[in-house]
């Protein structure tokens, strides 16, 4: 008779999981209504397409160097606790960024007009 309770209970058990899961998972079949944050207005196009892809090169050439003044940032507090290598490897590093650089100009990334 325990038997039988254990088992009816874990096969409830399973139920209400499977359930409870179903009605989480569900995609809701009405789509959701909600005006804009900003205006209230519905935008005329998708976000995505309101850019010219030029600009993502240069968001590209800002980001890179963005990320060089990350890197030059601590290296400018502790240059001096490393000594001249420290300054060797910066310029070494500063050299590769200009080479990508050179070679994003022969590309025409910076043609923008």
């Amino acid at each position: 008779m325990l038997e039988l309770v254990t088992t009816l209970a874990l096969v409830a058990g399973v139920l209400l999981t499977l359930l409870v899961w179903h009605r989480v998972l569900t995609v809701d079949s009405t789509p959701l209504l909600v005006l804009p944050h900003t205006s209230g207005r519905v935008p005329l196009q998708h976000a995505l397409s309101r850019y010219h892809p030029r600009w993502y090169a240069a968001s590209v050439v800002f980001l890179a160097f963005d990320v060089e003044m990350l890197f030059m940032y601590p290296w400018a507090v502790v240059v001096e606790d490393l000594g001249p290598g420290a300054v060797i490897e910066m310029f070494a590093f500063l050299a590769i960024l200009l080479s990508a650089v050179a070679w994003a100009r022969r590309e025409g990334a910076f043609r923008w007009a």
